[in-house]
This record gives C-alpha cells, sequence and structure tokens, in this order.
C-alpha cells in the first residue's frame, strides 16, 4: 500500500528516469510513457507541472523532450512530490466530498504526517536517488555528459 497518489509516484518516476537517462540528449515523454507504461496524455501534464515548478525543461523540436533543469544535487523528493501533488490537486477541484468529520478528526492528523513526510524528504536530493539507482543496476554507469553544467 502506498499512501502517494499515483501522480506522485509517476513524477518521481519520470524525473528519476530522465536524471538517469538524459546523457546530451532530453527523454521525450513519449519514450518514458512507453518504457514504464504510463498513460501519454497524463504523463504529458504531469510533466509539464514539473517544468512550471522549475524542476524540468522542455526542449522543443524534432529530437526534443525533457531535462533536468537544475543539478541532481539541488532537487529533493520534496520539491518533485509537491509539483505533482500541486497538479493533482489541480485537476480534482470539488471532486473529494467534504465531511465534517473528516476534516475535524482526520485532516489534521494527515498534515501532521505529511508535515513529518516533507520534512525528512527534504533531505533526499535527486543525486541520492541517482546515486541509489545506479547501485541498483538501473541506467548508465558512465558519467559522461551527465551532470548538469551552468
Amino acid at each position: 500500500m502506498s499512501l502517494l497518489p499515483r501522480a506522485a509516484r509517476f513524477a518521481l518516476l519520470a524525473v528519476l528516469d530522465v536524471a538517469l537517462h538524459a546523457r546530451g540528449r532530453p527523454v521525450s515523454s513519449r519514450e518514458l510513457a512507453k518504457r514504464y507504461d504510463l498513460p501519454p496524455r497524463r504523463l504529458e501534464s504531469l510533466l509539464q507541472a514539473l517544468v512550471r515548478a522549475g524542476i524540468l525543461k522542455s526542449v522543443r523540436g524534432p529530437s526534443g523532450g525533457y531535462e533536468l533543469a537544475r543539478e541532481r544535487r539541488r532537487l529533493t523528493m520534496a520539491e518533485i512530490l509537491r509539483a505533482a501533488l500541486g497538479a493533482e490537486g489541480e485537476s480534482e477541484d470539488g471532486a473529494r466530498p467534504r465531511r465534517a468529520a473528516l476534516d475535524a478528526t482526520i485532516e489534521p492528523v494527515l498534515r501532521e504526517v505529511e508535515a513529518e513526510m516533507f520534512e525528512r524528504l527534504e533531505a533526499v536530493t535527486l543525486e541520492d536517488l541517482h546515486s541509489r539507482a545506479l547501485a541498483d543496476g538501473v541506467g548508465e554507469t558512465s558519467e559522461s555528459g551527465g551532470h548538469f553544467e551552468i
């Protein structure tokens, strides 16, 4: 069981994939959708939310796609999740039933747990995830062209 919505997990997956596979060329949304069997239309709106949040940048053209907007060490899991959850909230306004008991009893507890979770996730960078993925045998081990330079 996961407490994170699918969109939030897709956002983490997409950003980590871009960090692992954007070796001098952008990663297309089509590649991401195919690689992870994700719905392309939903993925594209999520990627655009990540662009608006300054996490990814969009590269137009025939060989376009997405690249990291900043260095891996400057992106945290919390930031990626906030962008994804914000995009999720935009599309679901009014879709959830509101109940007084839920607001009065459950919501304060969930807000506390969420705050603690985000506090911990602020310490986990994309660089940390990238290193773990490489240690798990996922992605390229060569660092040539994989660093973001300013």
